[in-house]
This record gives C-alpha cells, structure tokens and sequence, in this order.
C-alpha cells in the first residue's frame, strides 16, 4: 500500500475499496480487475484508489493480506474452543475455518492469502499461514515455536494447499471426498511429530 489511513474515514474508504476488490474478483476474475472497475463499484474517484494502491496487483496483495489476519483472527476463535493440548481439535478448527472462507468470503476462492504465479504477488503465502498456524498451534500446545515445528506445520500447509485447490477446482464448494483426504493426510503428517 502507498499509504496507510490515518483517520477513520479514509480507513472506511479502504475497507469499501477491498470490498469492491473481492466482489470484482467474484463477478469477472483476476484478469478483468481494473483499478476503474473497483472504484466505481466502491464508490469513489479513481484516484482514492491511486491513493492507496499504485495497481491491481497491489490491491490484490492487500486484500490478501487482510484475508490472512482474518483468518488468524478467526482461526484463534475457534481455537478458544478446543480443549486444551488438543492438536487435532486445534488443526481442524484451522482446516475448518479456511473452508468456510473459501465458501463465504468475497474474492477468497481467487485470492484467499495470495496470487502465487504472480511474480510481484504477496511473497510466499503459505510461509505466512505457517507461520501464524504455528504460533496458534503451539501456544495451544504449550511447546516452543521452534524450528521443527515451523517446518512440520508449513509442509502440513503447503501439501493441504495443494489439495484444496484441487477440490475446490472440482467442485465450486470443495469436493467433499478430496476435502476428506486432505484432512485425513493432514492428520497423519502431523501425529508423526505432535503425538
């Protein structure tokens, strides 16, 4: 982002503008997003557009980055409710949650924390959900966040990834048996190091 709102209008506008961003992406796909198209569905000039964003691929990286503190937030709910020391329960809330944002949340399914095959995209998503699983997952756990289990939960997210989209390529909702797979390899991978 060119600038960060200081007031809260300006931060109203922002939140429309993403708005507008993720229901454009919905309607016509990333390829016909235009900056012009985004600011006449939110409502405002062109130019309060430029004002934050210098194009659609920045737009895009901040809506992702919006969907991914969503997610953390959202993630670390659920958590709340699980008991405590219980990493399944603490996984499948994470598992849950991200297939409840593919379905309900505007532009997700295009964007959810990133456009990898895009060369200026939000650098390594999966790293970044790694990263804030891992931290859920061993405050959770009461273990140190240390390096095996950054790398555990991040190959768990990398290979999830994979499948997901394979699932949600099948089936706008996410094929229910490629979804099951997903979680049953989830679980497999990660009772190895966490039981």
């Amino acid at each position: 982002m060119r600038r960060v709102p200081v007031q809260e209008r300006s931060a109203e506008r922002l939140t429309r503008i993403l708005d507008a961003c993720a229901a454009v992406l919905d309607e016509s796909g990333y390829e016909a997003l235009t900056t012009r198209a985004v600011a006449q569905r939110a409502g405002v000039p062109i130019g309060s557009v430029y004002r934050f964003f210098g194009n659609k691929r920045a737009l895009t990286d901040a809506l992702a980055h919006r969907n991914l503190d969503a997610y953390a937030e959202r993630v670390a709910a659920r958590v709340t409710g699980v008991e405590h020391g219980d990493w399944r329960g603490a996984v499948d809330a994470a598992f849950d949650e991200y297939l409840v944002m593919m379905r309900t949340v505007p532009g997700f399914g295009l964007v959810d924390f990133g456009i990898p095959s895009a060369p200026d995209a939000m650098p390594d998503a999966n790293s970044q959900v790694a990263e804030r699983v891992a931290a859920l997952l061993a405050d959770h756990l009461n273990r140190p966040l240390d390096a095996a289990l950054r790398r555990t939960i991040l190959v768990g997210v990398e290979a999830v990834d994979a499948v997901l989209q394979l699932a949600f390529r099948a089936d706008p909702s996410g094929d229910a048996a490629l979804v099951d797979e997903a979680r049953i390899m989830l679980h497999a991978y990660f009772a190895r190091s966490l039981d």
